[in-house]
């Protein structure tokens, strides 16, 4: 295609996609999603709802006007995939309004939103996404107004990301010295389970942190203690790059792992720790942790673990199993492996280099626990700013640069992340507009 074509072409797509309200248009081309089920398990078709003023569609336009056609269209195509909406702060009069004009967005595209809860007291353990709701009355009564907002509607909520695998105990040898903070934190998941579960079409996944962290039965019994089985599931991988299979893999464990300590054998019921973990194998006991001198997370051992579930838990039922979904907004390229001594701290879940988008959001997985592939962390936006453990305020591994502030849009991380997508990224439009054409 000549040059001047495929300029002409790039104006058309930018414009056609990003044209007001045309994100809605195309969306609610699709059929109606049915109607929940009583276990709010999303249904293979689900479509999910794609915000028209995100973060990717408003670089789109700046990079179109900025004369740099190829970036809009790159962009174009992000902005045209469902990503997660954020709640992160606010009164509860302000978070309801916030999730009514989602609903209402949603319902006009004839999608399902994904909604992620993200104001739980202490929250990132004061880290680079430090705050929260200012107490746990507080943040009961924030989330009570949140499931309100939803209403009758079919919702997803990813409640909470890292609230359960980094619990105030978690924090520090000091952090939670009497307990309170952690039995404050389950109970505030408890509360949010309660409200958003009453809502008939609201499907509710609880953190399960990654497959690089907890092992598998500290993150079970965490899940259990939280209230998971009242609830449609868990999520993995939120923010963070871990290969999709071994997501799958890692989640199906903690499901069994659940099952064993709740439903299985009654010499296993309550004894989740009992469990194989990923860092499993005969020359190291189950409690191995991430990052301990002796065993790391190698996936070449996981046959061990396999092996270990085969023996003692077998094949539960299926209905008996929790379901799970998994964050798939920056994996494409796997996990970030720097030499093990390039920094005094690699912070390999913090803005990772060259990862890439992963696969596209669908509930049609293929996996029988697995119930949807989202996008929940926004594609482009900082996790801190990290420094590796150096001097800073730079970070060494972009050139010394400083990172911007977690949560802050960061063009071009989001033109990285869209360049090195695997499989490749293409739009989400029926009908298809192709240079072809």
């Amino acid at each position: 295609m000549r040059a001047s074509r495929l300029r002409r072409w790039c104006l058309t797509v930018v414009g056609a996609v990003l044209a007001a309200g045309s994100l809605t248009g195309f969306a609610s081309a699709a059929v109606p999603p049915p109607a929940a089920p009583p276990n709010h398990t999303l249904p293979a078709n689900t479509r999910f709802y794609v915000a028209p003023d995100s973060d990717a569609a408003q670089q789109a336009v700046t990079d179109l006007r900025g004369g740099h056609p190829a970036d809009a269209v790159t962009m174009a195509k992000l902005a045209s995939w469902p990503e997660a909406i954020w709640l992160t702060d606010g009164t509860p009069a302000q978070v309801h309004q916030q999730v009514r004009t989602v609903m209402t967005g949603a319902r006009a595209q004839h999608a399902v939103p994904v909604l992620v809860a993200y104001d739980i007291p202490l929250r990132d353990c004061g880290q680079y996404s430090s705050g929260g709701a200012a107490s746990d009355a507080a943040y009961q009564q924030w989330i009570a107004a949140f499931a309100k907002a939803i209403g009758n509607a079919r919702a997803v909520v990813i409640l909470e990301p890292d609230a359960l695998a980094n619990l105030p105990q978690d924090c520090g040898a000091t952090s939670d010295p009497t307990g309170a903070l952690t039995a404050g934190r389950i109970a505030d998941i408890h509360a949010a389970v309660t409200d958003l579960e009453a809502q008939p079409g609201t499907s509710v996944y609880l953190d399960g942190g990654n497959s690089g962290w907890q092992s598998v039965g500290t993150m079970a019994q965490t899940l259990i203690d939280a209230d998971v089985q009242q609830s449609q599931g868990f999520f993995l991988n939120v923010s963070n790059t871990q290969p999709t299979d071994q997501s799958d893999e890692y989640g199906t464990w903690v499901s069994k792992c659940i099952w064993f300590a709740t439903d299985g054998p009654s010499w296993a019921v309550g004894n989740a720790d009992w469990c194989a973990s990923q860092y499993y194998s005969p020359a190291a006991p189950n409690d191995g942790l991430p990052g301990d001198a002796v065993v790391q997370t190698d996936p070449s051992t996981w046959h061990w673990t396999d092996a270990w579930f085969d023996q003692n838990v077998g094949t539960p039922p299926a209905a008996q199993l929790t379901h799970f979904v998994v964050d798939t907004s920056r994996n494409g390229q796997g996990n970030w492996t720097p030499a093990a001594t390039l920094y005094p701290d690699n912070q390999t879940w913090c803005n990772a280099p060259d990862r890439g988008v992963g696969l596209r959001p669908t509930a049609n997985t293929g996996v029988p626990l697995v119930d949807a592939y989202l996008y929940v962390k926004t594609i482009g936006q900082s996790d801190g700013s990290c420094t590796r453990g150096t001097a800073g305020p730079g970070d060494p591994v972009y050139g010394g640069t400083t990172d911007p502030a977690a949560g802050a849009w960061w063009p071009a991380q989001a033109l990285t992340l869209a360049d090195d997508a695997n499989p490749a990224l293409t739009f989400n439009l029926p009908g298809g507009l192709s240079p072809s054409r």
